[in-house]
């Protein structure tokens, strides 16, 4: 594996705590050995264009020092390659980070998590969902859930997830279930009429919202929560419970698995990984094994697979 990798900056994300971290983790993985190239876009379409180049120069890994909105971005140069992720958390949300028990708070710490993994030469496969060209790592939101996250990405304060409970508190008002069309794995459509509808590549979105919580990022297939019609009351009621991924259990939560998810609803947009998706009908697919990612073992899941060296198939 070349010694040579890529750290991929956001200096917005954090509100600028990304780029004090990406300084921390650069010193750690300067120490392990490695020659760090910093790579700071100007933009989200400059930044992907420098991820792929550097994916394409043969960089050893590419890191990402900032929040889900930034790792979104280097999927699009990492995804489907050979080429290992590596994550230092800096973000507000930091799901896709949390998901893979990385440390958050602890640049330090997940710089030495990579070091320490490029070293040995081990990756962990980690699937991704895809719709059309896009991929995501997490959660894709649909419904309330994707209101309350565009309201929360325009907000400038709270920091951290109390963004996302002032957003959501923020949307109460326009509470209402909409008529979704489900198809799961080519099956039958299916009808109802639901508040959201989350499909799970992992188990959380908003910083650390569990609305899918037994999501696997290993096991090839989504973790689909609809929330079906609930009154405010009810809503505001169960909403704690989401942190801690004990919603499903209510009488108003369906989970369904499955590969390829098709789901349409009238004027709901998909987000995720913190960017919108585009207007529904969206057709998501889970790609398994899709990212080679530098981090522990999933609990339970298979054993970490030997590094390559970067190609694309």
């Amino acid at each position: 594996m070349s010694g040579e990798i890529t750290l991929l900056v956001n200096p917005a994300a954090g509100e600028g705590g990304a780029s004090r971290a990406a300084l921390r983790a650069g010193r750690v993985l300067r120490d392990a050995g490695f020659l760090v190239r910093a790579v700071v876009g100007a933009d989200a379409r400059d930044t992907v264009r420098r991820a792929r180049a550097a994916v394409d120069r043969g960089t050893g890994a590419l890191v990402v020092a900032g929040g889900d909105g930034t790792v979104g971005l280097a999927l699009r140069a990492v995804a489907g390659t050979t080429t290992p992720l590596g994550l230092v958390p800096a973000g507000t949300g930091n799901d896709i980070a949390r998901a893979c028990g990385l440390p958050l708070g602890d640049p330090a710490a997940a710089a030495r998590l990579v070091a320490a993994a490029l070293k040995g030469g081990h990756v962990r496969a980690f699937d991704l969902g895809r719709v059309g060209p896009a991929w995501f790592g997490s959660v894709l939101a649909s419904g309330f859930d994707s209101r309350v996250n565009d309201r929360g990405n325009r907000m400038r304060r709270p920091r951290g997830r109390l963004r996302y409970d002032v957003a959501m508190l923020a949307e109460l008002g326009r509470l209402r279930a909409v008529p979704y069309r489900m198809r799961l794995d080519g099956g039958p459509w299916r009808e109802f009429e639901a508040t959201l509808v989350a499909v799970g590549n992992g188990p959380g979105y908003g910083g650390g919202m569990r609305i899918c919580a037994g999501a696997r990022t290993d096991d090839g297939l989504f973790d689909i929560t609809v929330v079906g019609e609930v009154s405010r009351r009810t809503l505001l009621r169960v909403f704690p419970r989401v942190y801690r991924g004990t919603h499903l259990g209510h009488p108003a939560v369906s989970v369904h698995r499955a590969a390829e998810v098709v789901i349409d609803a009238p004027g709901v947009t998909g987000w995720a990984d913190g960017e919108p998706l585009g207007p529904l009908p969206l057709t998501a697919r889970c790609v398994p094994g899709a990212l080679r990612l530098l981090a522990p073992a999933e609990p339970g899941g298979g054993a970490a697979e030997p590094a390559a060296g970067p190609r694309r198939p």
